[in-house]
């Protein structure tokens, strides 16, 4: 009995070392270095088991050496569960990082910036580049995108994506696809136009909230300067108003489409196209670029002014004037200006 009595002893000593071995031997994973480049990505199947994570760590070269306990690591934290989804392991220096990264849920985020004043095809170009982002309309023609999307179809218009579409910097994880980003574009331009068509000015020669797109992207393509819209809108609302032709620079170019090569001939303002409003009255059929915030809430709410001009005036803002002479004037004054920053340029 007093032989039983000390293996009994020895045996427990012997398992309790064991246990606290194996214990100091996991608790000493979560301190294991993880090795990775700064753009790296890890991505985690739905129905990863702990074995497949520790085979992908190795696969990887995220560790250097094997995790045969991780499995049992799990077990003595249950916290740590895996998640699935595409992680970014930047800032992540050992495995309890990871692992609390990767039960978080929180997936690598990437950006694409999509800029007011665009046109569909710039943005069809910018989606084609954005990096891990699923590409499904790369086959699929303007009138299609159109119609998957379910936008409004104004005026018998149902293929130009000119002005339907919110300019701004939007968020995705990998494998989100071009189609969803385009359709929180839109999402965000429809609330956005109606929320400006509701509060506007009642006496504005606009028959719908798709005229007010139209306007707003006109708007936006004449001023890069936000304060400025709603005085730059006062003048097309002037013009429209007495039945003026809005003769607006950007639609000729918008209508020349491929032909546009940087420069306007007396020719082009002269040739009919459905968009030169030196030639066609009113507005231009559809929108001709993606309007910000600004833009719309300027068309909806133009300055109060009798205004029927404006030109550069150098500085990157405009020179407005009353009349015909005013403006003339104002023309002249901007050539001059630019003939003297040409000849400054060219004695650089």
């Amino acid at each position: 009995m007093k032989k039983f009595l000390t293996l009994l002893i020895i045996l427990l000593i012997a398992l309790g070392g064991s246990g606290a071995y194996v214990y100091h031997h996991l608790t000493q994973l979560l301190t294991l270095p993880i090795t990775h480049t700064p753009d790296q990505l890890l991505t985690i199947e739905k129905g990863t088991s702990s074995k497949n994570f520790a085979e992908k760590l190795v696969q990887q070269g995220l560790v250097k050496e094997s995790v045969w306990g991780l499995p049992y690591l799990f077990k003595l934290y249950p916290e740590y569960t895996l998640k699935a989804g595409t992680f970014s392991l930047d800032k992540i220096e050992n495995l309890k990082q990871l692992l609390i990264l990767i039960h978080s849920g929180k997936e690598a985020q990437f950006s694409l910036t999509l800029p007011e004043g665009s046109t569909f095809t710039q943005w069809r170009k910018a989606l084609a580049e954005a990096p891990h982002l699923k590409h499904t309309l790369t086959d699929k023609s303007e009138a299609e995108i159109y119609q998957l999307l379910k936008l409004p179809i104004e005026n018998g218009q149902k293929d130009k994506m000119e002005g339907w579409l919110y300019p701004d910097t939007y968020y995705y994880t990998v494998n989100s696809t071009d189609l969803a980003l385009l359709q929180r574009a839109a999402d965000k331009m429809q609330k956005t136009l109606q929320q400006a068509w509701q509060q506007r000015d009642e006496t504005l020669p606009l028959q719908s909230a798709y005229e007010l797109l139209v306007l707003a992207s006109i708007i936006e393509k004449e001023s890069a300067v936000a304060s400025e819209r709603p005085e730059i809108a006062s003048v097309f609302v002037n013009r429209l108003q007495k039945g003026m032709k809005l003769q607006t620079d950007p639609t000729v170019i918008y209508g020349m489409g491929e032909k546009y090569q940087g420069n306007i001939t007396k020719k082009d303002l002269n040739t009919e196209t459905p968009y030169n409003t030196y030639v066609i009255d009113g507005l231009p059929p559809t929108p001709i670029a993606m309007p910000d915030k600004s833009s719309l809430a300027a068309a909806a709410n133009p300055a109060k002014t009798d205004y029927l001009y404006f030109v550069a005036d150098g500085s990157g803002g405009h020179k407005f004037s009353r009349t015909l002479n005013e403006h003339n004037r104002a023309v002249q004054e901007y050539l001059r200006w630019y003939r003297n920053w040409k000849n400054q340029q060219g004695n650089k």
